[in-house]
């Protein structure tokens, strides 16, 4: 359980550096839309060979459709409750407007992560950690970071309370990983998986892709498909 909650944390961290690149160097727009879209491929990548693709052992077509369904359906309910509440542009690298809400931005934040985490849980429990996830994980953390900052940077939000906030989302999402393992130790992670496919994915088209296109626009899919197939590598190796 150590061993996942170290690598929750590790992966969520990258929230805290695109924070900190932010900071010191003001990154674009179009950078961080570019990063977002790799992500969002590597993701896909993810989702369809390590997630469903394992999945459908244990599990029938139809049980793992219905699964996918129900960890979307219950992102989305999250998700739109958090863009209510004024999160709702967290991800766009162009940052969001001055009224949004920082606790709303740590919230979304957690609920990013947590079928990130869980994941990231089941995969230390099968043996490795895997690596297109970690990397697609990183790569929709990063711009996430920066955009956030910037736009928390811009409402005046002071640099120590932007950490402390970057901080406490990393904790949590460790403590979800770590959590994860206990709770698929002992249930088996199949279901796990196709719940955690279908919230991932739409979380990269509900944020993600939108985000991403609205800045980048022309390559947005290209970078997308260059993401898929840097994870098809990845898991080869």
């Amino acid at each position: 359980m150590a061993e996942a909650f170290l690598i929750g944390a590790a992966a969520s961290a990258m929230l805290l550096v695109g924070g900190l690149v932010a900071l010191i160097t003001k990154p674009n727009a179009r950078t961080k839309a570019i990063v977002m879209a790799l992500g969002a491929g590597v993701l896909i990548g993810s989702v369809s060979y390590d997630l469903v693709e394992e999945a459908l052992g244990p599990l029938s077509v139809w049980a793992v459709g219905l699964w996918l369904f129900v960890g979307s359906a219950t992102f989305l309910a999250g998700a739109r409750w958090i863009e209510y509440s004024g999160g709702g542009r967290r991800k766009h690298p162009e940052g969001h407007d001055e009224d949004t809400q920082g606790q709303a931005i740590v919230l979304g934040s957690i609920l990013d992560g947590i079928p990130e985490s869980v994941v990231l849980g089941l995969s230390i429990l099968q043996g490795k950690v895997s690596i297109p996830l970690l990397v697609g994980i990183a790569l929709s953390n990063l711009p996430e970071g920066m955009a956030s900052t910037s736009g928390l940077r811009t409402s005046g939000w002071s640099v120590r309370r932007i950490v402390g906030m970057w901080s406490a989302v990393i904790v949590a999402s460790a403590v979800a990983c770590a959590a994860g393992y206990a709770l698929l130790e002992t249930n088996g992670g199949a279901v796990a998986q196709a719940f955690a496919a279908g919230a991932l994915l739409t979380m990269v088209t509900d944020t993600m892709l939108p985000d991403s296109y609205a800045v980048e626009r022309t390559w947005t899919g290209g970078f997308v498909v260059a993401g898929f197939a840097l994870a098809v590598a990845l898991g080869a190796l």
